[in-house]
């Protein structure tokens, strides 16, 4: 039996097809979806909730000329399937296969790439400015999650899209989740628009521009059986509802009268059903005759089409293999250590249970951090502000500033956007804000948006920080329990994935501030002095090179840095002259990491010793199937570790193409 989507390779081909037609490619793209991502993973639920609407859109709108700005954009594998990447569609994530964002280098109809929300409503308003100073007719689209909504960036752009272009076509997909439930009053604010039954002006003109289209009568009495119709598009919010109390006295909103859109200088139209394909292309038909900004407010349902990804839709938003048919995960074998960010949680009850005034605080990351383990078991002392970043590092400001010890748990990647608020709130005021920065280091599936690898750099250069990495679980432990004992910001980064296997303690260690950890000394055998100095998961990869080049002839010192800022300046200095070698091992970029501070530091000391550094090279690293391809792919690893030492002791000749890549 033929499908659709075998007939689709470009998205003129989506043209041709009718509405019936249509909606059988639909389930044949969500059938696509939940078989070609089993074997490797990725964010299924989110797609799954969007095949409707983005069959819609390419039904209406002509890509590459029309633009799709599309938040996150974790949201795209629909897009891409039907953009000519349908046959590489089963390697996304994967190495050398498509990116599982959108992606500028890999085809013209990504017009542009991202992996953080929050930006798509800005890129957009840029296109449609550029557009309009060079009098072209092309259509941009943004396409927007509710949870974008929790980021001040796209109350930045929303405030100046009116004053900006009369012509932007704005898409709220509106699920209610971001990757958890989300939370807070946009998210209330938005179910209110749903539920209230009022209808403004913009309503009727859609309902007049869709009779007159051919076979139109047919097409309103589809989108009157929609389940969520046309009922909210409204231009008062609380009125006459149970919430007057809420609202105020006179029921005017929270974000005033009408909606907030409209105040917004956007026409607001919805909600609308985000699964009914008749309703969705009249409604863009429609606004492609808008001769002002406008919103559609498009209901979806995360995981639609799969039983497992609606009864858990936060599992189901990015996961790694599971059985396509039962939505079963493979448990994990026995004996394998656990998740970074698993320990990161249980250390957070600990500490919380024997200090009142610990609280923790993520930013729409329960699961991803760990924190879900504090939020059930002492919800009283934990906070989600959502994807707001900036936000969620000033409110812990506020708190420190009342006594409170915040420990806020936010990805490398995703901190970085917070960049002044640490500087300004945090660090210049000498506030005692912890943070744990999971996902430092390689984020391999998701690629160069997700790395971690630059958080060294952004953080050393600021006054008052303390800045740590584990070399494995239960040093995360005493790491934890030792930043709620200084009066300084604290900073501790650490990977994704599984920890090392070491055993964590009943009870966690304070540990000495800039003191690093010797693991192994020299035994002053009177062979080559080497010594390695691996910080955090890198330490494992060092030992492992100590005990191969000691097997060839080398006498090699093992050093657990501990910390990045302050280093351990004397034990540093005392292995550099003692040694005939340094190397630096970091899960991060060489430029201005670890690495780069010991450099510095032999430098005013006089220290002479010869200074290897392994880590990132000065690019962005793209995604692959493991962390291990990457590595060993850019020389973290206990081969080439072994090789460089070799290479500088005249062993063996240098690659070239190696040495090139380090230099």
């Amino acid at each position: 039996m033929s499908r659709y989507i075998d007939m689709v390779d470009a998205p003129e081909h989506v043209k041709k097809l009718t509405v019936p037609q249509l909606q059988d490619l639909a389930q044949d793209i969500r059938q696509e979806l939940i078989e070609g991502l089993a074997k490797g993973g990725g964010h299924l639920g989110p797609n799954l909730g969007v095949v409707e609407l983005t069959i819609a859109l390419h039904k209406v709108f002509t890509t590459p000329k029309d633009k799709f700005v599309w938040d996150v954009s974790h949201q795209v594998y629909v897009h891409k399937i039907l953009t000519g990447r349908k046959d590489r569609f089963r390697t996304i994530r994967q190495t050398d296969g498509l990116n599982g964002f959108a992606l500028r280098t890999e085809s013209e109809h990504d017009c542009f790439g991202a992996g953080h929300a929050g930006t798509a409503l800005s890129a957009a308003l840029g296109m449609a400015a550029a557009r309009d100073k060079r009098g072209t007719d092309e259509q941009v689209v943004c396409i927007f999650g509710d949870a974008a909504l929790t980021n001040g960036i796209s109350f930045e752009a929303m405030n100046n899209i009116a004053h900006t272009t009369k012509k932007f076509i704005g898409i709220l997909n509106d699920n209610e989740w971001s990757i958890a439930k989300n939370v807070g009053a946009i998210s209330g604010y938005l179910n209110k628009l749903i539920t209230n039954p009022r209808y403004n002006q913009l309503a009727k003109d859609f309902e007049g521009f869709i009779r007159k289209l051919p076979k139109g009568d047919m097409a309103m009495k589809l989108a009157h059986k929609a389940e969520e119709g046309f009922k909210g598009a409204l231009s008062e919010v609380g009125m006459h509802q149970k919430n007057e109390v809420a609202f105020g006295p006179d029921g005017r909103g929270g974000f005033g009268n009408p909606v907030l859109f409209e105040e917004m200088g956007m026409r607001y139209l919805g909600p609308i059903d985000g699964h009914n394909l008749p309703l969705l292309i009249s409604t863009l038909e429609f606004a492609k005759q808008c001769d002002h900004p406008i919103v559609i407010h498009v209901l979806t349902q995360k995981g639609k089409g799969f039983d497992a990804a609606l009864k858990h839709p936060e599992k189901f938003h990015g996961l790694g293999p599971y059985n396509a048919a039962t939505g079963e995960t493979p448990a994990s074998k026995p004996g394998t250590p656990p998740a970074y960010q698993d320990v990161m949680g249980q250390t957070m009850i600990k500490l919380c249970q024997a200090n009142p005034n610990i609280v923790g605080l993520t930013a729409a990351m329960p699961t991803g951090t760990g924190m879900k383990h504090l939020e059930k078991a002492m919800p009283d002392r934990y906070f989600d502000v959502g994807i707001a970043e900036e936000h969620g590092v000033i409110f812990a400001a506020g708190m420190a500033t009342m006594g409170y010890r915040p420990v806020v748990a936010i990805y490398s990647t995703f901190l970085q956007r917070a960049y002044d608020c640490i500087h300004h709130d945090v660090c210049l005021q000498d506030l005692p804000v912890i943070f744990c920065m999971d996902r430092s280091g390689l984020s391999a599936n998701d690629g160069p948006t997700h790395h971690g690898l630059f958080d060294i750099s952004y953080l050393r250069c600021f006054p008052n920080v303390i800045a740590m990495a584990p070399a494995n679980e239960d040093e995360l432990a005493d790491m934890m329990f030792t930043a709620t004992r200084v009066d300084h910001p604290t900073f501790i980064r650490y990977p994704r994935g599984t920890a090392e296997g070491v055993p964590v303690k009943a009870e966690p260690q304070l540990l000495e501030v800039g003191k690093a950890q010797v693991v192994q000394t020299f035994a002053n055998n009177k062979k080559r002095k080497v010594a390695l100095f691996g910080l955090g998961p890198m330490n494992t990869i060092a030992r492992k090179a100590a005990a191969q080049l000691a097997a060839e002839g080398y006498d090699v010192a093992v050093i657990n840095p501990r910390f990045t800022k302050p280093i351990d300046a004397a034990a540093h200095e005392t292995y550099g002259h003692e040694a005939e070698l340094v190397v630096t091992l970091e899960d991060h970029v060489l430029m201005g990491g670890y690495g780069s501070s010991v450099l510095e530091l032999f430098s005013e000391k006089g220290v002479t010793t010869p200074v290897v550094r392994i880590g990132w090279p000065d690019q962005f690293i793209e995604h692959a199937t493991t962390q291990d391809e990457l590595r060993n792919k850019y020389g973290l690893s206990v081969e080439n570790t072994v090789k460089r030492v070799k290479i500088h002791f005249g062993d063996i000749v240098a690659d070239k193409r190696l040495a090139a890549a380090h230099a």
